[in-house]
């Protein structure tokens, strides 16, 4: 009678060589921040850096927009002040930390910098190109595009490995979720450190990959394309779209809402 062959014996268990988070350095902080371009969107960015206790260079080649932003500081601050949100003393502190230049060359006493100017790629790359020459070789360089490929402006800088995405919600103050944009190039370290000053913030930090509109306005995009079929076609109206949205989705607005009266 044969003997039964011994069971074989269980595959070894792969060794997880996975560094411990518990002893992971944590990232180097980013206390200096560069805002280039001083619109709606870069003001705003500027005023969550400047209240969460950075010192925030702002860059804009208008001074008008430079003038612009500062009254929008102290008028946001000052409504802050009568809500009991800060202290005047609290305040004065965040005005203090805000300084405005004319010239990019004021990045380069940057930890990070945050690019936010017009949706236009030649802008961008010309912009980039001279950021990547000034700001120090460890600093970040950071697009708030939402609809441009991080990569391409990446590819054409130095530092690739330090190049990112970082796409806040308008109004900055006020919207929690950010976009946290890496590429195939950028280096953990990078997205590590920026992620750190999201969260520090009190903002939502999000992972995404670089691809059109990422994952909110990519989702918000072909929402509005299948609104704007649905009425070109004659299949509803946009009154009917707005309410089906809205009372049947639970909504705040439906998509004339969301794109602006100005594009419906």
């Amino acid at each position: 009678m044969d003997r039964p062959s011994a069971p074989a014996p269980a595959p070894a268990r792969p060794v997880d060589r996975s560094p411990d988070p518990s002893t992971a350095p944590s990232p180097a902080p980013l206390s200096v921040v560069a805002v280039v371009g001083l619109g709606t969107m870069g003001t705003g960015i500027a005023e969550v850096l400047t209240r969460g206790g950075h010192e925030v260079i702002g860059i804009d080649l208008g001074d008008a927009a430079a003038r612009r932003a500062v009254a929008a500081l102290e008028a946001s601050t000052a409504r802050a002040v009568a809500r009991g949100r800060m202290s005047a003393a609290e305040r004065a502190d965040a005005l203090a930390r805000f300084r405005t230049f004319p010239e990019l060359e004021a990045a380069a006493a940057a930890d990070l910098v945050i690019e936010v100017v017009n949706e236009h790629y030649p802008t961008k790359r010309e912009v980039f190109a001279a950021l990547d020459r000034i700001a120090r070789p460890g600093a970040i360089l950071a697009t708030g595009t939402n609809a441009l490929s991080v990569t391409r402006l990446a590819a054409e800088t130095a530092r690739p490995d330090r190049v990112l995405g970082l796409h806040f919600f308008a109004p900055a103050p006020a919207m929690k979720l950010v976009e946290v944009v890496s590429t195939v190039l950028t280096s953990p370290a990078a997205t590590a450190a920026v992620t750190a000053l999201v969260r520090a913030l009190g903002k939502e930090p999000v992972p995404v990959g670089d691809r059109p509109g990422f994952i909110a306005d990519g989702l918000l995009f072909g929402y509005l394309n299948q609104a704007a079929a649905m009425y070109e076609s004659g299949y509803a109206t946009r009154e009917d779209i707005d309410a089906a949205m809205r009372l049947g989705c639970g909504l705040p607005m439906g998509p004339r809402g969301a794109a602006g009266p100005d594009r419906c």
